[in-house]
């Protein structure tokens, strides 16, 4: 190193303050032969200073006498008195405490000397300005050379702030453990760092399994709006309110679709001057059941809805025929792209004359919606001419059965569910169908099918009820036309 150099470095080191000391000799030794004078660097004293100052706890100590040997800066801003003030006073009598109490607090702290291991306490210092300060103190012996007890230091803090910290630590290490959420500390990279029990329970997977692997491994679906949520939190911070997201669990037992209700926090460095992401706390709660629950109600309240306007328009229609196309058209809202309407030939058919070896049922279309443009839905088939449906066919065998019949392309391929539509005599972008009897005065008038296309899920049971009630309505609609004959045509 040049002269220059080393004569920067040494003004450098004169600048630091060197913490208060009764014995420099006790501190200015960094080994058995003392700091190199040529060396570069800090001496002993300049260390221990920079370490004492820049504890985040008040530190003092004792020699073997109980006089005040270090006293650093927390202990100054906590009390208020200065190093020069502290240093060499015997015990806290008279300064730092009051002397009714001075007894009694000097002798536990000087009973660490001779004690195992540290000892905890708490009683009040007095501040400079005459104030009283509740502290909690860690004290220790130090041993000298030959190994016996040379003095006590001892560590202090505010009780309220010691106890902010132990309540800080509590709170961590039971959402960790006992929370009854899902608690994940994701890192910088999206990755989780930390999972608890619940958390880990929820992905399907072990604690230790999960940690530092992609959330594309865990979930199938939701995992872009899971990370672009964690993305935002890092670079914007928390969102005001907790947001509900669909995501899919890869499980030994397959894919689960649950939803979570999740709120994020950003989480920053104490220890640095400004806010570096350390990463983000996810915190979220399998509301899955509840929100399947709510969307049911949602849909049921909605579809009822449909039904008493459907009815309340039908009964302004003078033709029977109009009214069942008005419960067709109201049906759809939300619930299929298409809808087609057959009646069967001839009349209707009494539950006893399907029995036997009587020729086979045939349907003629009644109605339909329009397949190109969206519109009402229409009235057909007046030439009474039958509809070629194969045999096996779903209306047939809702006729058969007088029950809801649901059936489906069950393939991916576009033409080949296409080529299935047609054969069957409906629109070609039908993926999925739902054919339920229209019933009346204990006969069966024909079918009512619903129709899918491929952006929609397949007919569910709660489906099939809700084509049942609509089925009801139109199947009263076409008797009351066809009671009322040609009267029901003018």
């Amino acid at each position: 190193m040049s002269e220059l150099t080393r004569r920067t470095c040494g003004r450098s080191l004169q600048g630091v303050q060197v913490s208060a000391s009764r014995r420099s000799g006790t501190t200015d030794e960094l080994g058995p032969d003392g700091p190199d004078p040529e060396r570069d660097g800090p001496d002993g004293a300049d260390l221990l200073a920079a370490l004492l100052d820049g504890m985040d706890a008040a530190l003092c100590a004792f020699d073997a006498d109980g006089v005040v040997t270090h006293w650093n800066r927390e202990a100054e801003r906590i009390l208020g008195w200065t190093a020069a003030e502290a240093v060499g006073r015997r015990g806290f009598a008279g300064w730092a405490v009051r002397t009714a109490d001075a007894e009694d607090v000097e002798a536990r702290l000087m009973t660490a000397m001779q004690a195992p291991g540290r000892q905890v306490h708490e009683f009040a210092l007095l501040t400079k300005d005459g104030g009283r300060v509740l502290v909690r103190t860690q004290s220790a012996a130090v041993h000298g050379p030959d190994g016996k007890p040379a003095g006590v230091y001892c560590a202090f803090s505010e009780v309220h702030t010691q106890i902010d910290l132990e309540r800080s630590i509590a709170l961590s290490e039971a959402l960790f453990e006992d929370a009854s959420w899902g608690v994940v500390l994701v890192d910088a990279d999206l990755r989780p760092a930390v999972v608890n029990a619940h958390a880990a329970r929820a992905l399907g997977t072990g604690r230790t399994a999960v940690l530092g692997r992609p959330l594309g491994d865990l979930l199938s679906q939701g995992v872009e709006e899971l990370e672009s949520a964690l993305t935002h939190v890092l670079a914007e911070g928390a969102p005001p309110a907790p947001a509900e997201m669909w995501v899919s669990v890869r499980t030994a037992e397959g894919e689960k679709r649950r939803c979570w209700r999740s709120g994020f926090l950003r989480l920053a460095s104490p220890l640095a001057e400004e806010p570096v992401p350390l990463g983000v706390g996810w915190l979220f709660q399998d509301i899955t059941e509840a929100k399947q629950t709510e969307q049911e109600a949602a849909l049921l309240r909605f579809r009822t809805n449909q039904l008493h306007r459907a009815a309340r328009a039908a009964a302004e229609c003078e033709d029977p025929g109009e009214a069942a196309t008005v419960h067709l058209d109201f049906s759809l809202a939300g619930f299929a792209d298409h809808a087609l309407i057959d009646r069967v030939a001839g009349g209707p058919v009494a539950d006893g004359d399907r029995d036997g070896d009587g020729p086979p049922v045939r349907l003629v279309r009644a109605a339909d919606t329009p397949t190109g443009a969206p519109g009402p839905s229409l009235l057909v088939g007046k030439a009474e001419l039958p509809v070629w449906y194969a045999e096996g066919h779903p209306a047939l065998q809702c006729v058969e059965r007088a029950g809801s019949v649901r059936a489906s392309a069950g393939v991916s391929d576009a033409e080949r569910a296409r080529e299935w539509a047609i054969s069957r005599q409906w629109p070609g972008d039908a993926v999925h169908a739902l054919c339920a009897v229209l019933r009346s005065r204990g006969r069966t008038l024909g079918v009512v099918t619903f129709l899918r296309g491929a952006g929609r899920s397949q007919f569910e049971r709660a489906d099939a009820v809700y084509a049942e009630d609509v089925a009801v309505r139109i199947a009263a609609a076409l008797d009351l036309a066809a009671l009322a004959g040609p009267a029901g045509e003018r």
